[in-house]
């Protein structure tokens, strides 16, 4: 199966995404913030990398373009609260292939990275 990178500054969503990501057979590793995401993501290569946008530190839209300069094929699906259509269409504009709502379910997080993995 795939190596799934999970970042949220929230420990909970990275567990029940990670969990959901696992039981599928994926091996996962996490991040809590956009400057972990891109030196794990250096680091680790994973497959895919499944992202929040609002994080301390640096947020995901900054940590996704930071990553595309690390690896151009880089496979990203953001995770975004609802009302942040904006941000989500520059995510998508600056390389992210697939987005997922909060609170996700375990079906549509699992069919994101599908999609993403089959970009």
């Amino acid at each position: 199966m795939a190596r799934i990178l999970v970042v949220d500054d929230a420990a909970f969503m990275r567990v029940r995404a990670a969990k959901v990501l696992e039981d599928a057979g994926h091996e996962v590793t996490q991040a809590e913030n956009g400057l972990e995401a891109v030196k794990k993501y250096n680091e680790w290569r994973p497959d895919a990398v499944l992202m929040d946008i609002t994080m301390p530190e640096m947020d995901g839209l900054a940590a996704l373009k930071e990553i595309k300069k690390i690896d151009p094929a880089a496979r990203v699906a953001m995770v975004t609260a609802m009302g942040q259509q904006a941000i989500v269409m520059e995510a998508l504009k600056s390389g992210a292939k697939d987005f997922v709502l909060k609170p996700f379910q375990p079906d549509r997080v699992l069919a994101a990275l599908q999609k993403i993995l089959a970009a």
